[in-house]
């Protein structure tokens, strides 16, 4: 990682904003603390500044006018929809990712847009994730080096990014009201390199602090994730805002370093924060630093809001197919099937070619300038002498077998020389607001791919889909082109990869397990509904499968290309072997060069992806056997001789030690490992590594944790993880204004608030019966906290009334009627 990057440009606004908050009234400075409407923030017409709209990312401008939601059920003004993260991150491409962060800025600039809320960087802890195609990897190193370079890239052109969801927000269920309960040094290895590492890099205008508690405090008001890490240790100089309807305790909130509250909600929680300011809660000098970093965001954001200019469509379409082929991981490919050439006959199956899954649902959904349609794509580069036949093969409007269409299907396929298949995973089934409950494609799919590869030893499988799916049928296809969700223009981009027009050099930023019950976490994910316990500690993804050696169907980093690459001449600082390190002598991040050669053996051009992996045999630490430490991406002609180059700190060879609160080194020898993937080491050598640190000695109740591939993080282990007793969770009654709405629908009142809600929703819905919009409005409906009544009807569902609500669903009868005779409930 390099080096942070100073902004001497914006170090003289600290001063102006100082300056301009003291000539603000204490009302005035709350008021700038909280949204004006869904996606403006307040301006002070008076001091020249100006309201900002922010609006969702991150793979595209989902700028809403009119009504607005922030769960993309109404259209936003058309914009060019790049590959989500899940198919950036496969592209392992610093350079490619910078270039799509400065294409956003240009559109966010054009539509006078200042925050895009972006890059999301959670951790894949679980392959159900709902939202995992909204997050780049399994690997906070490789997530944050992406993220870094696309947060550099949108703010060059003077528009801030808002990284998210800080922090531990690795699933969908209870999002809202769970606490993720994880030990202090999984937090630090794990889950938070990530933000990290942009932060520290790039310095994104925002930070958003995602919905969840973290061992039992809200985000939104937790002065160690928000104050101590983020500002104090990492140095963001940026603001923190809240996810939509993430603030719990405004006045808490403050005091622990959060500064703005989304979205706008008519100011009803201005009075807590003055009234906190008369008690000697909250102190002035805590609202004015608030006040200023909002202040300081207006000030970065004005000159962009000045220039009035357009961007070129045409050239950022173009950008996003290059992104969508460098997305695309060729899985397997027996025999050398793909490139298919461009003759004889084909047909093209399945219903995905014809109407394509290109991103994900809920509130990342860009209204695309257009969509390149797969089968269109490969009817234009074959042309009409050799036009393929389609069948679509199974319906996306349910999963029930169609045995009509299967054999429409197979009637094809027996007079054709190659089958390409389409198959992967309808909105209904991943999406923001739930989990998947499984990793399995649809029935109908499922039953094709199996009735097709009886028929012909020529079958190509392309996927759609956001996340791990298991691929049963695996040994009996040749050929199989993971493809993510490629934005609108993945179907152009497939069609070159099946005929050669690009050459596939994806890799996988995921593992994908052989089956669901192989997930590490798999034992305590989703949890219960108002807790989560990372029992499986560091063993998340290609950390928990290297090292017990489990079989997957394919590894992280993994990837395919149509040439061949070869690896040679591993040196340390330019030495061979006898490699030697001095933690004193290294910086965080650099300090120590390691280069190789790769050279492309085959014949056609094309990127290869060299991953480096700290690997370790031995420690009085449990520690995964290898990490991801560094990785380059390089283009190759035919018989042309690279240099892959990585830069490595003391972090590369660091553990967090939670007794010392801080990273330690212990001394010893590992392993310094190259390769085309976590499972693919084509090059190694043995490194000592020199450290005074002191090493805390092996904790017997932590053996469960050295031994991973038993599984049995028992309570006593994960405990003396943790360093304490596991918290119970809390109780669903009495109900308290975090209660959701799914749990007092048990009582009569709550029954009726829960059906009031939903109808409002699907009002809003631009289309009746559609079913992946109506599960994740389900799904978020059920699991909204009564709070949120409040904040997202800005205050007219009032905050008494609420109170005298939650006293009748707890049968408080009598002090609910003596509340209202007396006002209180008002």
């Amino acid at each position: 990682m390099n080096s942070p990057i100073p902004e001497p440009n914006f170090r003289p606004l600290l001063k102006s904003a100082t300056e301009l908050v003291q000539q603000l009234s204490n009302a005035e400075k709350a008021k700038l603390c909280s949204g004006r409407t869904f996606w403006e923030l307040h301006g002070v017409e008076r001091l020249q500044l100006p309201s900002l709209w922010v609006t969702d990312g991150p793979h595209g401008l989902r700028k809403q006018q009119g009504d607005s939601d922030h769960i993309g059920l109404n259209n936003s003004v058309p914009a060019i929809c790049f590959p989500p993260a899940v198919g950036l991150a496969s592209t392992w491409n610093r350079d490619l990712l910078h270039e799509i962060g400065v294409a956003l800025g240009e559109a966010c600039v054009s539509e006078k847009v200042s925050v895009l809320l972006g890059p999301g960087v959670n951790i894949k802890r679980s392959p159900l994730c709902g939202r995992n195609f909204e997050y780049f990897s399994e690997d906070p190193h490789l997530s944050g080096e992406l993220g870094a370079a696309w947060v550099l890239g949108v703010q060059s052109q003077g528009v801030g990014t808002s990284l998210k969801h800080y922090a531990a927000n690795n699933q969908e269920g209870h999002r809202m009201v769970v606490d993720a309960i994880i030990d202090e040094r999984t937090l630090r290895e794990i889950y938070l390199p990530g933000f990290e590492i942009i932060v520290k890099r790039a310095q994104p205008w925002t930070v958003m602090c995602s919905y969840n508690l973290l061992n039992g405090t809200y985000l939104a008001e937790n002065p160690l994730l928000l104050t101590r890490i983020l500002k104090e240790e990492w140095g963001h100089t940026g603001l923190v805002v809240t996810d939509w309807g993430a603030c719990n305790d405004r006045v808490k909130g403050l005091a622990a370093g959060l500064e703005l509250e989304m979205p706008g909600n008519g100011g009803i929680h201005s009075p807590a924060v003055l009234a906190a300011l008369g008690s000697g809660e909250l102190s002035e000098a805590q609202l004015d630093a608030a006040a200023t970093r909002v202040v300081e965001l207006i000030l970065k954001s004005r000159p962009a809001l000045e220039k009035d200019t357009a961007y070129d469509r045409a050239a950022h379409h173009l950008l996003a197919r290059r992104a969508a082929e460098e997305a695309c991981v060729l899985l397997k490919n027996d025999g050398n099937l793909l490139p298919l050439a461009k003759k004889g006959k084909l047909a093209v199956i399945g219903a995905l070619a014809a109407t394509p899954r290109y991103q994900g649902n809920g509130s990342s959904q860009i209204n695309p300038t257009r969509i390149d349609i797969p089968l269109e794509e490969i009817q234009q580069l074959l042309g009409s002498d050799h036009a393929p036949q389609y069948a679509p093969g199974y319906s996306l409007a349910n999963d029930a077998i169609d045995q009509q269409l299967i054999d429409e299907a197979l009637t094809l396929v027996r007079d054709t020389d190659t089958v390409v298949l389409f198959a992967g995973l309808p909105d209904s089934y991943e999406s923001e607001g739930f989990d998947r409950t499984h990793m399995r494609l649809p029935t109908a799919q499922l039953h094709l791919i199996e009735a097709v590869a009886q028929l012909t030893d020529r079958l190509v499988v392309v996927l759609q889909n956001g996340a791990p799916v298991e691929l049963p049928f695996i040994d009996r296809i040749p050929a199989l082109l993971e493809s993510y969700l490629g934005g609108q223009a993945g179907g152009s981009a497939v069609a070159r990869i099946i005929f050669g027009d690009a050459n596939p050099s994806g890799k996988l930023a995921e593992t994908f397990p052989l089956k669901l019950e192989d997930a590490p976490c798999h034992d305590w994910f989703p949890g219960e509904p108002r807790q989560v316990q990372y029992r499986e500690g560091l063993w998340v993804g290609y950390r928990y499968f290297n090292t017990t050696e489990t079989p997957v169907a394919f590894p992280f980093g993994h990837g395919l290309s149509y040439t061949t690459f070869e690896y040679s001449n591993l040196r340390v600082d330019g030495e061979a072997h006898n490699w030697l390190v001095d933690a004193a002598q290294l910086g965080d991040w650099d300090g120590i060069r390691v280069e190789c050669e790769i050279k492309n053996t085959g014949a056609v051009a094309g990127y290869e992806v060299a991953q480096l992996y700290i690997g370790t045999r031995t420690s009085a630490v449990y520690r995964p056997r290898r990490e991801l430490r560094g990785f380059t991406k390089i283009w190759l002609e035919p018989g042309q001789t690279g240099k892959a180059v990585f830069e490595l700190g003391s972090r590369a060879f660091a553990h967090w030690c939670a007794d010392a609160h801080a990273w330690k080194i212990e001394e010893g020898e590992c392993c310094i490992e190259v390769g085309a993937s976590s499972a693919d080491i084509r090059m190694d050598g043995p490194v000592r590594v020199l450290s005074t640190d002191q090493v805390s000695p092996r904790d017997p109740a932590l053996a469960p944790y050295f031994e991973p591939e038993k599984r049995a993080f028992d309570e006593p282990a994960f405990t003396a993880l943790l360093g304490h007793s596991i918290p119970a969770a809390s109780p669903a009654t009495p109900y308290h204004q975090n209660s959701t709405i799914g749990e007092v629908s048990s009582t009569l009142l709550g029954k009726l608030l829960h059906w009031v809600i939903l109808r409002s929703m699907k009002s809003m819905a631009p289309a009746e019966g559609d079913e992946k919009i109506e599960r994740m409005m389900a799904a978020m409906v059920a699991e909204m906290p009564l709070r949120n009544l409040v904040v997202f009807s800005a205050g007219k569902f009032s905050p008494q009334g609420l109170q005298l609500c939650i006293q009748l669903m707890n049968g408080q009868y009598g002090t609910a009627l003596k509340n209202l005779i007396s006002g209180r409930n008002r």
